[in-house]
């Protein structure tokens, strides 16, 4: 962490550059002269190496370092067990000298042990006294998600205040720290909150994100689908409080880098500063770190001075290091990754006196340590005294013990003396006493008034390529209602973008829905009429709480594994994304509370997973849906045996399609004699021209048969079947009479601004996106 070597490491960057860009700038020579020298991929390796490391000399330490800077980097330094990258640091802090900022979260839930009240305050001192700013996520809204204080946020927040008191007291300098209460902008800015997580979510494995457990502290192989959501949402905070370094422990380290491979992702230049401080271990033997739920595992700020005694006198406290545990064998992946070390140090004593000693002790300023009628300056000379045996472990403690008194002796003063600091404490240990409940009742959005039963349909994900088959299958599911029903078509714009559809293009995906809409409203109308289209983003946003609240609930509930097998994807290609959409399509449903889901046989299992929550919950209060499964209609002109290779787009009628696209798609249809096994022109007839009330004629020579009108598809399937109509009279037939039906949209479009303006943003997406496509 020395400037110097900082310096030095840079310069052999530079150098390793230099070397890769002459090496890039020779084979680009060599495939020019003959392209046979080097395959595509050897010169894409090569060029993704120059571009690593010019990234990393995006943030090379300047050249002279001015003395007041290698102190605020060298002070800010010393709160970091590691920091990644240590340039990375020193070129911020020469940049911004006094305006960088750096960001920790808690949530106000009850205790502050003495690390997060006493060794923090210390960092945030040193952090803030170089010149940067702290900034506090307080995660007031997490608590009232889990429901704390009896789910109550006013009284949240006052737990919040008073952990703001006990700060104060320790002597954490408040003027250049800032609180920001997640439930004030989780809300109030909830746009700008929750489309940075999904898009989080969109570009990381799901893999990658299972890496993150360990901040839950759970085993990998037994993960709630909501466990994905919270490392999802911690990297969200990062880039939400617009943070330099993540000043957090060791423990959240993976989280936070989670946050930095993001910034390759999405091109983001300037990546956050992991500065992460030392974990206290738990008092117990084999405690790697202190636990709330454990009063006894840690020394908390509101201890009485017998407390103190009481923990330090029982801690654990070795001089010698005991064996090391059965280690997974080479070659086997040990798959407990809520089990690995909170330290990145080597200690084999692990000795949590000591750690009190140095950590604790010691982050005081000028601090001198008695201890067996010696002053100590340094923890070096305690631990040496220690194990040499020149200082005995009732002395070690004893000493320890009057220490902490003594730090803790200011926060008993403040609340005792303070009139503020004194109130909110009382009002705290009132409600403690009460033993508050939270509220009884499901926790969702609600989208439906209820005055009549709901019959939903959810559309679709969005897609620029929108089939004729999947807009009259959507059609078909809309009429399926009855009589007496609300009709609902969902349009889950953000599940689309958490499930990257249109490369995570927010207006095409919002288009995408336009066109569906519009195309519906041409082809029926007064169906339209009693249909109430509803975007997912505006509905959730008039309760983004509750909405979210659902929606981590729902991911508690299920297993990961249950989640993933409802979206039938194929194991190990899985986004993190694609669970939060499934999570958000359970939401949805309980913020429609429908009495019918209608789905084709690829919704089934999501619509399995909205009905089994209800159980899953213990839902009283609503009702469990029935789903109604009809068939999708599916417009592929190829049999599946003959799908194989690469997609082609003669292969479908898409919604977009010209009239001179309609008769080239339909000239290469398959259409083979007397099969109605695989038909095309039959499926389209029935499901575009017959079934819309429309008539299908055939125009023929008197010898083959004459002309002929059907109005029911079993009488032209039996036809056909039988060899009295001929593919060369059907295709021409059905080609007609389809294009006249979507002609109908064409000409809507071009008297709707909305369609109009949908279909061309459609249109310059895709054109964009085979640009990108032909340069890979």
């Amino acid at each position: 962490s020395n400037p110097v070597d900082v310096i030095t490491a840079m310069s052999g960057v530079k150098e390793q550059a230099d070397a890769q860009g002459e090496k890039v700038r020779k084979m680009k020579e060599a495939i020019k002269a003959d392209p046979a020298s080097h395959t595509k991929e050897e010169l894409a390796k090569e060029v993704d190496e120059l571009k690593r490391l010019k990234a990393e000399l995006a943030n090379e330490a300047p050249a002279d370092i001015p003395p007041e800077i290698k102190e605020k980097y060298d002070l800010v330094r010393s709160v970091g067990e590691e920091c990644i990258a240590d340039a990375e640091l020193l070129n911020l802090i020469t940049k911004k000298p006094d305006s960088f900022v750096l960001y920790d979260g808690f949530e106000p839930s009850g205790r502050m042990h003495i690390a997060q009240g006493v060794f923090k305050a210390m960092n945030v001192n040193k952090c803030t006294r170089a010149g940067g700013t702290f900034i506090f996520w307080v995660a007031d809204w997490f608590a009232l998600m889990n429901d704390k204080m009896g789910g109550d946020l006013e009284k949240i927040k006052v737990v919040g205040e008073y952990l703001v008191e006990v700060w104060k007291a320790t002597g954490m300098d408040m003027e250049k720290v800032k609180f920001v209460w997640s439930s004030d902008d989780i809300i109030s800015k909830a746009v700008a909150y929750w489309t940075q997580a999904l898009d989080i979510g969109r570009k990381t494995t799901l893999a990658r994100v299972k890496k993150c457990c360990q901040i839950m502290g759970r085993l990998e192989n037994k993960l709630t689908a909501a466990q994905i959501l919270y490392p999802l949402m911690q990297c969200t905070d990062i880039f939400f409080l617009k943070a330099d370094v993540c000043q957090l422990g060791v423990d959240q380290r993976k989280v936070n880098m989670l946050a930095r491979e993001y910034c390759d992702t999405a091109g983001i230049k300037n990546k956050p500063i992991i500065l992460s401080h030392h974990m206290l271990y738990g008092l117990k033997k084999g405690q790697e770190k202190m636990s709330k739920s454990d009063p006894d595992s840690a020394i908390f700020m509101e201890d009485t001075e017998e407390d103190v005694a009481r923990k330090i006198n029982n801690a654990y406290c070795p001089t010698t290091a005991e064996e090391a545990q059965d280690k997974p064998k080479d070659g086997v992946e040990a798959i407990d990754a809520g089990l690995e070390s909170m330290h990145l140090t080597q200690d084999d004593l692990k000795n949590p006196c000591l750690d009190y000693v140095d950590n604790i002790i010691f982050s005081v300023p000028d601090q001198t340590f008695e201890a067996g009628g010696t002053p100590y300056k340094s923890f070096a000379a305690v631990k040496t005294d220690f194990l040499a045996g020149k200082l005995g472990e009732a002395a070690l403690k004893e000493g320890l013990i009057n220490a902490i008194n003594k730090l803790l002796q200011p926060v008993r003063d403040h609340f005792a003396t303070n009139d503020k600091a004194k109130a909110v404490l009382a009002q705290v240990m009132a409600w403690k006493r009460e033993n508050l409940v939270p509220p009884s009742g499901l926790k969702r959005l609600v989208a439906t008034d209820g005055s009549k039963p709901v019959h939903v349909v959810f559309a679709p994900a969005a897609t620029a390529e929108l089939t004729l088959g999947q807009l009259l299958t959507v059609q078909a599911q809309l009429n399926a209602a009855t009589d007496d029903q609300e009709v609902v078509l969902w349009c889950a714009d953000w599940g689309s973008f958490a499930l990257n559809r249109c490369g995570g293009d927010q207006k095409v995906v919002a288009s995408c829905y336009t066109q569906l809409v519009e195309a519906l409203k041409a082809l029926s109308p007064k169906l339209m009429e009693r249909v109430k289209v509803m975007l997912q983003s505006e509905e959730l946003l008039k309760n983004p709480s509750s909405y979210w609240i659902s929606v981590i609930n729902i991911g508690r509930k299920y297993p990961l594994q249950k989640v993933l097998a409802a979206d039938n994807t194929e194991e190990g290609s899985e986004y993190a994304g694609q669970v939060i959409a499934s999570l958000m399509h359970v939401a949805d449903c309980l913020a429609l509370n429908p009495a019918t889901i209608c789905c084709d046989p690829s919704g089934e299992g999501h619509a399995k997973l909205c009905c089994d929550y209800y159980a899953e919950a213990e839902i009283t209060e609503l009702k469990v849906p029935t789903v109604l499964t009809l068939n999708a209609i599916d417009t592929m002109l190829k049999p599946p045996h003959m799908l194989e290779g690469p997609a082609n787009a003669d292969d479908n009628i898409f919604c977009q399609d010209a009239s001179m696209d309609v008769s080239r798609k339909m000239k290469r249809a398959f259409c083979e004699p007397s099969n109605v096994t695989h038909c095309p022109p039959l499926v389209l007839c029935d499901a575009a021209v017959l079934q819309q009330g429309e008539t299908l004629t055939i125009s023929r020579k008197e010898e083959n048969g004459g002309d002929k009108t059907y109005t029911a598809i079993a009488e032209l399937r039996s036809d056909f079947e039988s060899g009295a109509l001929h593919p060369g009279d059907l295709k021409p037939a059905v080609t007609k009479a389809l294009d006249a039906f979507m002609q109908r949209i064409r000409d809507h479009v071009k008297g709707n601004d909305a369609a109009k303006k949908a279909e061309t943003d459609i249109k310059n997406y895709l054109k964009k996106a085979a640009k990108d496509k032909k340069k890979k």
